[in-house]
């Protein structure tokens, strides 16, 4: 697929990577557009985190070009640093410090001046909806909360590409979801998110486009959508109003098969918008009343299992 350079966030060809004798990426290539989610999955010793490190400069390619905000990695590595943030899975905040001085020391470091600093500390504080807990140490705050102010952290410097390493990592339900709005908002603003997360609902619920790492390679990318129709499994489930269109439905489609129950019948598709289409125009054909139509396809558990050979239960973070 073609690429515009100037609306890509990140692009990376021929990317490689060893230490030692032992190969961790072998020719990566990934474009993320501006102003998306794009999360990137694999099991451990998949090569996900040392690709990370590439990106926000922490650690250098061996061979590859590399571009993060406009600026080759290699070559630039300050302008990279200038418009990037990094929120790690393990908090950098804190703890002996207020909400409002975790803030002000990252402004700090971002060479805002004083006035400058507190007014984007307020701002980050209503945005995140820490305001009350403003003055309180960050020991205080729930799991949640201190989630919300490392991310508010990171975006002192209003950087335009944020790599989010497992954002959500022991947060409860709840907190997860606000954190998933927070990413959200983000996006809307403009900003880029790189993610990588140990729950592929969350890549699922966030992503724009999802790459599958395996062994240093991207064996698979696209939406959700697309990577679940690549997998076996998928069906359209039909309720029909009688046995006669049961009957009549027999005939005409292919490899259908009956449900447990005796009028639904089960006829395996790529969920696709064309397949259903085909699907619907048989049955309108032969005048056959369906009372119930639903469309099943495998979930990312499926695929990640199908791509990899890995257990999708497994933790899906290296």
């Amino acid at each position: 697929m073609p690429t515009n350079p100037s609306r890509s966030a990140i692009t990376v060809t021929g990317l490689r990577k060893s230490f030692g004798d032992h190969v961790v990426l072998n020719g990566l290539d990934l474009n993320v557009a501006r102003g998306t989610v794009f999360s990137l999955l694999g099991a451990n010793g998949a090569g996900k985190t040392t690709t990370v490190k590439i990106l926000s400069t922490l650690v250098s390619a061996d061979a590859g070009d590399i571009r993060v905000a406009g600026h080759d990695v290699t070559r630039e590595p300050d302008a990279v640093r200038a418009a990037i943030g990094v929120t790690g899975q393990f908090s950098a905040v804190d703890n002996l410090l207020t909400g409002t001085e975790n803030l002000l020391l990252m402004a700090n470091l971002n060479h805002l001046d004083r006035r400058a600093g507190r007014r984007r500390a307020a701002e980050l504080l209503e945005q995140f909806d820490l305001t009350e807990a403003a003055k309180k140490p960050a020991s205080t705050y729930s799991g949640g909360m201190r989630r919300r102010l490392d991310l508010a952290m990171t975006l002192v410097g209003n950087p335009q590409v944020i790599f989010l390493d497992e954002p959500t990592t022991g947060l409860d339900p709840r907190s997860r979801r606000g954190m998933w709005e927070v990413v959200r908002g983000l996006v809307a603003s403009g900003v880029t998110i790189f993610l990588t997360t140990q729950y592929l609902e969350e890549a699922d619920e966030l992503a724009d486009r999802i790459a599958v790492l395996d062994h240093g390679r991207v064996v698979a990318e696209g939406t959700a959508e697309e990577l679940k129709r690549r997998i076996p499994g998928g069906h359209v489930r039909l309720r029909f109003v009688d046995s006669r269109g049961v009957d009549e439905a027999l005939r005409v489609l292919d490899q259908p098969s009956r449900d447990n129950d005796a009028l639904v019948l089960r006829v395996p598709s790529d969920g696709s918008m064309r397949a259903l289409k085909t699907l619907i125009d048989r049955l309108d054909d032969r005048a056959i009343e369906v009372d119930e139509l639903s469309v099943h396809t495998p979930d990312l558990d499926d695929v990640f299992l199908a791509l990899t050979g890995n257990p999708a239960h497994e933790k899906v973070t290296a």
